[in-house]
């Protein structure tokens, strides 16, 4: 184990930065929804009881679809909480890494526990702390032979957050 890896472990639980912000984000989706969609019935002068707590639920149902997961990660696991359910991983225990295209890219970590966690994969991206935490326990994953496939994914992946963090640099200092 390196020292970079000690640090990792008696460090506190990484989590996305960006989580609060898209929650609101959620919110402010739902709520302009729902605010058009009772203007219109109100403008129409068709808004009842009844229409407006339809208007309510689809808001909240549209809510419901796009608040993000809380992504966290500690030393040899990662998790994320939904609104519903809590899902968690060991990374050192994984046993394949999996990278779904599609419209939205997902990432399907699985381990030998049985557990078994789909996130997006920007989410990584985005946060170096998280990355790190995944990372050290692929690693050691990979040295004990537990992971047998996704070590093509995980290159793939630690190329963006590198790429990612590179282009951050320039930006930082204009040197894009």
């Amino acid at each position: 184990m390196t020292s970079r890896d000690d640090a990792l472990e008696t460090a506190g639980p990484a989590h996305d930065l960006r989580w609060a912000r898209d929650v609101r984000d959620a919110l402010r989706c739902a709520g302009v929804l729902l605010m058009l969609l009772l203007v219109l019935d109100w403008s129409a002068d068709r808004l009842t009881l009844r229409r407006g707590a339809l208007w309510i639920a689809l808001a909240l149902l549209l809510f419901l679809m796009i608040c993000p997961a809380r992504v966290r990660a500690g030393a040899h696991w990662l998790s994320s909480r939904s609104l519903l359910r809590e899902r968690r991983v060991r990374t050192d225990l994984l046993v394949s890494v999996r990278c779904l295209d599609g419209v939205g890219q997902r990432l399907v970590l699985r381990d030998t526990l049985g557990g078994r966690l789909e996130i997006d994969p920007d989410v990584l991206v985005r946060n170096p702390q998280l990355w790190l935490r995944v990372e050290a326990g692929a690693r050691k994953a990979t040295a004990d032979g537990t992971l047998l496939c996704g070590a093509t994914a995980l290159r793939r992946l630690s190329r963006r957050v590198d790429d990612e963090a590179a282009q951050a640099v320039f930006r930082s200092s204009g040197l894009e």
